[in-house]
């Protein structure tokens, strides 16, 4: 296999959690829809939504059965039955650098062709388009999660966070795909403060200037978290400077399964970079990063063959030019 470690330039997220197979910061705004193209997904309504809340549901961005397909995939990718629950609750197979999430289901595959197959799915792509207002795009090389109930005896909380300093002003997305119902709001899944995304700028005045800029003090705001309700191949795109996480699963014996995509205007002068992508695709490896401890099996290069990529896919990884 070849030797990738050096490849990547950005090393923003050295120290971060956002997801370092793209730029740390968008090379352009999000869609402000001054360049007077119509939409291709979202209707006006979503639109609306999107912009007061920072973030928007897309219904059925891939099919039930696709989605089906996927969760299945992760199940045998992490040795887990899901009709066992003795097997829900293994220890880590590789230390979490970022300790809140620790315990939180992250499954540690990239390049599968069941993701890729949802990353270059029409619907999804076109989502993306709307909120960045162009076409040329490069998707996120990212992983996917089972999110198990809390075992007897434990009381793990949820948390509230943001990937990148909200104080950079990132120009960044991004997104979770549904692979299964979440529409308990007791089974995990994604949560977010809109209020606090609306009022930022007066809320960090009443804040400790040497403040973690990562993680907000929430108190008071426990009324204003938003549990966002997802069904089977429902894809949430939400602004980074939205505050979110991952909220506890306290189900009895529901697991909540997401695959994680989003999409960042591609920089193809970003040789570097780029290089890396196409490198990942081919030899199935994991981002490094501060919230991206990888495979110790190394299941992907030595169980699965490398996924083929159609067109847009190819675009979408950079190893074909917009």
């Amino acid at each position: 296999m070849e030797n990738t470690k050096g490849d990547m330039v950005d090393t923003a997220h050295k120290d971060i959690s956002g997801n370092p197979s793209t730029p740390a910061r968008g090379a352009k705004d999000l869609n402000d829809r001054s360049n007077g193209e119509p939409l291709r997904v979202l209707s006006e309504a979503d639109w609306d939504f999107w912009r007061h809340n920072g973030y928007i549901v897309i219904k059925n961005a891939i099919s039930r059965k696709q989605a089906q397909k996927t969760a299945d995939f992760l199940w045998e990718f992490d040795e887990k039955d899901p009709d066992d629950p003795k097997t829900w609750y293994a220890p880590p197979r590789a230390e979490m650098k970022m300790k809140e999430l620790t315990g939180t289901g992250m499954v540690e595959v990239y390049n599968h062709q069941l993701l890729w197959d949802n990353r270059q799915t029409q619907r999804v792509y076109d989502a993306f388009v709307d909120v960045w207002g162009t076409d040329k795009l490069w998707v996120t090389i990212d992983r996917a999660n089972l999110n198990f109930p809390l075992p007897p005896g434990s009381d793990k909380k949820g948390f509230i966070h943001w990937d990148y300093d909200p104080e950079s002003r990132p120009q960044n997305v991004q997104g979770v795909l549904a692979l299964n119902d979440q529409v308990d709001g007791n089974m995990g899944g994604f949560q977010c403060i809109p209020w606090l995304y609306r009022n930022y700028d007066t809320w960090k005045q009443g804040q400790p200037f040497d403040r973690n800029r990562f993680h907000p003090d929430i108190s008071g705001l426990e009324d204003k978290i938003v549990k966002v309700g997802m069904e089977a191949g429902d894809l949430l795109i939400f602004n980074s400077t939205q505050p979110h996480g991952i909220r506890p699963n306290r189900s009895k014996d529901k697991v909540r399964i997401a695959q994680y995509i989003s999409m960042m205007p591609a920089e193809e002068d970003n040789e570097g970079l780029r290089n890396w992508r196409v490198k990942s695709w081919k030899n199935r490896i994991a981002p490094q990063g501060y919230a991206f401890p990888g495979d110790p099996r190394n299941w992907e290069q030595t169980k699965y063959k490398r996924a083929e990529l159609s067109e847009l896919g190819q675009r979408l990884l950079g190893s074909r030019p917009w």
